[in-house]
């Protein structure tokens, strides 16, 4: 019987072919390490996981395996929204990420095919898809994370170029990104969720400085952006002139689901492992946790698909993404804590090279607290 009985005829042929794609390209995750996590301890560590997310985009492309729900005409291959959760499912066994890139793809892409200029679409799309050229997100700043529509950043229309002045802050990867997708305020006397504009920057434009944030545990993918007289060419606007605030909420939706849906293995499966290691799993009130996480998973997963599907059609989703991500922050509570107790202090202890299963244990606890924060806190979601 398979795996997954509620295939249809033709998503279980696609899910074969993943299958055969994913074991002729990608390394099987028990044969690497089946603890691994995305953390870096300084720039480099931070360049390689960028560089080896830019391989797979690449890989992906070249066989025809980006975009799969995109328009044909962009590069993509056209399929359902299903066909992304397929890939995702099966590309939980392997070793295998876009990482970074990956990310800014699920954020950027539909807010361009939505919102773009035929001009733009057929200038940036090809090229975001197949990892020739990296982007980076341009919005939160000091004084306007959570509360974005507060920012500071300005931007001033000279002849056919808009002059930019400000600065981004925990700008994932704007080290090595090559371009940027930016808010500024063109109109300063107009409510705050208006008067803002939608561009996108080169980011080796002169003016542009960017500076890598170095956090307490070592990890150095974060930035912060300086824009000083930075000109951008007046047809490099998404969306309207003051009107930036709804592809914004397109972009704030995919993030919404993009971080909803997690990447790679899921949090249960871990704990399952850890469980079958430590005994775990002969307590009834451990099997009850974990079927609730096991449960909140899924659910998380669909209303990322509802989410996507109702982004590429041209409507609104169906409910307020914020709260797919509020839904993934609660959830990694869940099983941070419940990864705590099934291992114990030692796991806290212990280094990580001698204790990898200890080192994703630490990394889950620690991302209970980033995952609340990132993407807007949970409390103003």
């Amino acid at each position: 019987m398979s795996r997954f009985p509620t295939d249809t005829p033709e998503q279980a042929k696609f899910r074969t072919a993943v299958q055969t794609f994913l074991a002729e390209h990608a390394e099987p995750r028990a044969e690497s390490d089946p603890w691994q996590v995305s953390g870096f301890s300084d720039d480099n560590d931070a360049r390689a996981y960028f560089e080896d997310g830019r391989c797979w985009q690449r890989t992906l492309a070249a066989h025809g395996w980006a975009g799969l729900t995109w328009p044909v005409e962009y590069g993509g291959g056209g399929h359902p929204v299903w066909a992304d959760r397929i890939f995702r499912e099966e590309s939980a066994h392997y070793n295998s990420h876009s990482g970074f890139i990956g990310a800014t793809i699920a954020m950027l892409g539909p807010t361009l095919l939505a919102h773009a200029t035929p001009e733009l679409k057929t200038r940036f799309l090809p090229s975001l898809l197949n990892g020739e050229a990296t982007w980076c997100q341009l919005f939160s700043e000091p004084g306007s994370g959570s509360d974005l529509a507060s920012l500071n950043t300005r931007a001033i229309l000279d002849g056919d170029e808009w002059v930019v002045d400000g600065q981004k802050v925990w700008n994932s990867c704007a080290q090595f990104a090559d371009w940027g997708f930016l808010l500024a305020r063109t109109n300063p006397e107009s409510p705050k969720h208006r008067g803002i504009t939608f561009l996108l920057v080169d980011m080796a434009s002169p003016g542009i400085e960017v500076r890598p944030l170095v956090q307490a545990n070592g990890s150095a993918h974060f930035n912060e952006v300086f824009l000083s007289s930075v000109r951008i060419p007046s047809n490099q606007v998404v969306g309207d002139v003051n009107g930036g605030w709804s592809p914004t909420r397109t972009v704030l939706a995919n993030e919404a689901a993009f971080i909803g849906r997690g990447e790679g293995p899921s949090a249960s499966d871990r704990l399952r492992d850890l469980a079958t290691r430590h005994g775990g799993l002969e307590n009834p009130i451990f099997r009850q946790r974990l079927a609730r996480i096991i449960s909140r998973e899924r659910l998380q997963n669909f209303m990322g698909q509802r989410i996507q599907t109702a982004v590429r059609n041209g409507q609104s989703p169906p409910f307020d993404p914020a709260l797919t991500k509020v839904m993934a922050a609660r959830t990694k509570v869940l099983s941070g804590n419940l990864a705590a107790e099934l291992t114990g202090l030692a796991a806290m202890a212990s280094s990580e090279t001698e204790d990898p299963e200890g080192n994703w244990v630490r990394a889950e606890i620690l991302n209970r607290f980033a995952i609340s924060i990132g993407g807007g806190t949970t409390e103003v979601q």
